[in-house]
């Protein structure tokens, strides 16, 4: 049996190779690729081949109506409702962001326009001020309800209170910026319109814990909370911008008082506006 098995194999094994012509060697064949008309790019900020915001801020509206491009567009001006050309402000990470809010909490540092030179963003900003227009309207709304019903008063909840804030912080963190950013540029001082706009936004992130501290009933310490807030605040926008308006020349320290001023007093509105109800 074995060695008709083996027989057996070996016949058909010889019936296989001579049922299957040889392949010819065809020899080496040469590949050839036409060139490509691509070329490498380098890759730009944290989004591929984002371009990074524009070191000299005075470029910035350029740089929007050209499509966030430093290459010339024909959109022109247009190029401003361009959502793309906004996409290198929102290119920070969750790092980035706390690290911002970090250093608005210690505003005698005075390093944040030095850290965000490079890359200002938007996204913190805009964030910030969503999140204070709801803890204001959820807070004052609280406040007021809690001392009503301990004075047997009927409540009614006010919308207004969320619109006024809307108002309130959305156009503060907008209209400033631009007001300052014009009369920089009317005593010729470089200044970014974005950067600006980061700056401020990410100085009212203090009054978030300031809020939620003011739900004590007691309009003293309030008064505190809204002082010291307005303190660390309005420090932290008017040192970061102290070094950067002294090439304004002699109304330099008129413009740093203003500065400060004017954010001591967006404080005190909030006092006055969400927690004159004492419970």
């Amino acid at each position: 049996m074995m060695s008709n098995v083996g027989k057996y194999t070996t016949i058909d094994n010889q019936n296989v190779s001579g049922s299957v012509p040889a392949v010819p060697d065809p020899g080496h064949v040469a590949v050839q690729f036409a060139d490509s008309n691509l070329r490498s790019q380098p890759v730009q900020g944290k989004i591929s081949g984002a371009p990074r915001p524009p070191r000299d801020a005075d470029d910035t509206f350029s740089k929007l109506s050209s499509g966030g491009s430093d290459e010339p567009q024909s959109t022109g001006w247009f190029g401003v409702f361009n959502v793309a050309a906004y996409r290198p402000y929102f290119d920070v990470d969750t790092t980035d962001v706390l690290e911002r809010i970090r250093d608005s909490l210690f505003p005698f540092e005075g390093s944040f326009t030095e850290k965000t030179s490079t890359n200002p963003d938007l996204y913190g900003p805009f964030w910030i001020c969503t999140t204070l227009i709801f803890v204001a309207a959820t807070i004052g709304t609280f406040v007021t309800y809690v001392a009503q019903k301990i004075k047997n008063q009927e409540w009614n909840y006010d919308i207004n209170v969320v619109t006024w804030s809307a108002g309130l912080f959305y156009g503060y963190v907008t209209v400033v910026p631009i007001c300052l950013y014009l009369i920089l540029k009317y005593f010729s001082v470089p200044s970014g319109l974005v950067q600006l706009f980061c700056l401020y936004g990410y100085s009212l992130f203090i009054f978030i814990p300031a809020m939620c501290l003011s739900i004590v009933p007691y309009d003293i310490f309030r008064w505190v909370v809204a002082g010291v807030s307005g303190f660390m605040s309005a420090s932290f926008v008017a040192l970061n911008l102290r070094t950067h308006i002294k090439s304004a020349g002699e109304n330099w320290v008129l413009i740093v008082a203003g500065i400060f001023l004017l954010q001591l007093a967006l404080s005190v509105v909030l006092k006055l506006y969400l927690f004159t109800v004492s419970v």
